[in-house]
């Protein structure tokens, strides 16, 4: 398994999710996508969009105005 780390801070939509999908692409089954961000709706966007791929989201921080979002492939 291999950890991917995305740093989408700064960035808003449609951008962190269009760079979580890219990044996806290039991931094998069984890694895990790390998300960094501090777009409000890209936090609601990027597991709902894993969710509806049948991806795992293993699990989502926040902290101050930033989160990350983990999701397995």
């Amino acid at each position: 398994m291999t950890e991917v780390e995305i740093d989408v801070r700064g960035e808003t939509c449609p951008v962190p999710l269009v760079e979580f999908r890219k990044a996806l692409r290039k991931a094998s089954s069984g890694d895990e996508l790390i998300v960094i961000g501090n777009h409000p709706a890209s936090k609601v966007e990027i597991p709902m969009a894993s969710e509806v791929m049948g991806l795992e989201v293993v699990d989502i921080e926040e902290k101050n105005d930033e989160w990350k979002i983990r999701v397995k492939k």
